[in-house]
């Protein structure tokens, strides 16, 4: 017996990595196909590999309106149809705003904004033949903006707002528009290229603000994964505005331990 995401065809970007890997593994586990878009690399070469015809694994940089159009209309055509898209692909990146290059200021506005922009632009037609959903992946830190992620957290606050007002623009047509805000979640490439030194320090301001206590010991990415799918199996006739998915267990990231306890 089918599972209640058995045979939808949902987009997921960012989803060879992380969070976003985690997000493709489940949903194809629960019997839906999945559009996988992310920029060229090994591991999404393997994402390919690993699922086979269940999952379309497309090369896609979301800062480029041009190849997400490309991208939407390969996974439609792949699969015939596109019952939801996921808004995951982000970045973030510790800053001193008085430091910041500007190369990194528009990364964030571009991958983190720009990006959904496109995607739901480009999804929206298809998305209204199936009565479908949108989910944009936003953060705690909208509610907390953690020090020296200012601009992070401005950008998925910005998203939170977009999606509002596109809930009754797009409640006509029968789409629904939902936010999955998560906490602190483990395994994420994130940090893979921060500058060594400026992620101590933004591990030692977090500790001191206590911000890092605040996120707490970070969840699974599969436990967030199981959010996402029970986000998708909502009955037609209701949506879920916002849905806020946290680390339950007391602590600090396993990111942070680690980086400060190698200085202590």
């Amino acid at each position: 017996m089918g599972g209640p995401v058995d045979g939808k065809v949902v987009v997921v970007t960012g989803g060879s990595k992380g969070m976003g890997r985690a997000f493709v593994d489940t949903l194809v586990a629960e019997g839906a196909q999945v559009g996988c878009l992310a920029r060229p690399s090994q591991a999404l070469d393997r994402v390919a590999r690993d699922h086979g015809a269940k999952v379309a694994a497309i090369e896609c940089d979301v800062r480029d309106s041009a190849e997400v159009n490309q991208a939407i209309a390969s996974v439609a055509e792949r699969f015939g149809r596109i019952d939801a898209l996921v808004n995951n692909a982000a970045i973030f990146h510790p800053f001193e705003i008085e430091q910041v290059s500007d190369e990194l200021v528009d990364q964030h506005i571009d991958i983190n904004l720009r990006g959904i922009v496109w995607l739901v632009r480009a999804a929206v037609p298809h998305l209204r033949k199936s009565g479908g959903q949108i989910v944009s992946i936003s953060s705690e830190s909208v509610n907390t903006p953690f020090p020296m992620l200012s601009l992070y957290a401005a950008t998925k606050a910005a998203v939170e707002t977009f999606s509002a007002g596109l809930r009754d623009e797009l409640r006509k047509d029968g789409i629904r528009v939902s936010i999955l805000r998560s906490g602190s979640v483990s395994g994420g490439s994130g940090g893979d290229n921060w500058d060594q030194q400026v992620a101590q320090k933004f591990y030692e301001t977090i500790l001191r603000t206590g911000h890092a206590a605040m996120s707490g010991t970070s969840a699974s990415p599969e436990s967030m994964a199981q959010a996402l799918v029970a986000l998708l199996s909502m009955p037609g006739d209701v949506s879920i505005d916002l849905m806020e998915v946290r680390a339950a267990a007391e602590g600090i990231p396993p990111s942070v331990r680690s980086a400060t306890a190698e200085h202590e």
